[in-house]
């Protein structure tokens, strides 16, 4: 497997970006970076499809000032993370794995909030459903755990075929589109950093045909596996969609119905937010998350 690494050079001023990973290897020796702030409760964001950890710059000091531990992967082929240099290199359970690697065995965490969006969903919500014990609770924000028995919408499909055609992928460009408010130019230019040219882009390049929404896709079995954990599962759930996400609108209430601990629990629609919920509304869906783990456990 060959296996590019971006230069630190690239990551230098960025806007309100001050933390420095931890380095940490995965079971199969690829090096992932992790912010690993604070002390506490362990909040564990998982960013998704083509960002990296920069996404949650906004809520990483709120979780930290109010008494948490706040873990936030790059994920593998995302961020300051090694990036395997073909689309083949790169699965739906390489990725669980990468994730599990780094999060159990090298981390050890337990107790731990589950913060997700885009494909941080479809894995953290897979990594729950398999290692149970270790997580508390679970927040989902514009995203889900697709099965093998339904159809993306139209809009999915649009972009699924503008990633397919497009080897030189525009990333900052695609997060400022997925957004409410205007994306100052160095902001998009921090979420472009990861890569330098398009030999790096492989891992966002292959998300789109991961995601399995037929039977034959090679992540349905496990999936539906999962699904079967989390229909049993009654620690709390939070949905907090956005609603301005022509994609995933609508998902919170499969997970509301599907989910036991999601019942009765305090679901919020994020105002004036698209996808990307952590750049236009940061600070209060990190404040909304807080409210909520304080009325199950101070910190």
């Amino acid at each position: 497997m060959k296996v590019l690494r971006t230069p630190v050079s690239q990551f230098e001023n960025l806007p309100d970006f001050p933390w420095q990973p931890r380095y940490l290897e995965t079971s199969d020796g690829l090096r992932m970076a992790v912010i690993d702030e604070g002390a506490g409760p362990v909040v564990l964001l998982l960013h998704g499809e083509p960002s990296w950890s920069y996404l949650y710059r906004k809520m990483i000091p709120v979780f930290v000032e109010a008494g948490y531990r706040v873990v936030a992967p790059d994920l593998i082929g995302f961020g300051r993370s090694d990036k395997p240099g073909a689309i083949e290199d790169y699965t739906y359970a390489r990725h669980v794995e990468w994730l599990r690697s780094v999060l159990f065995d090298g981390l050890d965490l337990t107790g731990i909030t589950l913060v997700c969006q885009d494909w941080g969903g479809l894995l953290g919500l897979r990594l729950a459903a398999e290692h149970p014990l270790r997580f508390d609770n679970l927040v989902a924000a514009n995203t889900g755990l697709p099965d093998g028995l339904h159809r993306l919408p139209e809009e999915w499909w649009r972009f699924r075929d503008f990633v397919a055609r497009t080897e030189d992928l525009p990333n900052g460009f695609l997060v400022s589109a997925g957004v409410v408010d205007p994306m100052p130019p160095e902001v998009a230019a921090a979420y472009d950093a990861p890569f330098p040219d398009p030999s790096y882009k492989m891992g966002p390049r292959a998300f789109p045909d991961l995601i399995p929404q037929d039977p034959d896709n090679p992540a349905t079995a496990a999936n539906q596996a999962a699904w079967r954990v989390l229909e049993q599962w009654d620690k709390p759930v939070l949905c907090a969609f956005s609603d301005s996400d022509p994609i995933t609108r609508g998902g919170d209430r499969m997970l509301i119905s599907r989910i036991p601990g999601a019942a009765g629990q305090p679901h919020t629609t994020i105002a004036g937010a698209g996808h990307f919920l952590q750049e236009d509304r940061g600070p209060e869906l990190a404040q909304v998350i807080v409210a909520w783990l304080r009325t199950l456990a101070p910190p």
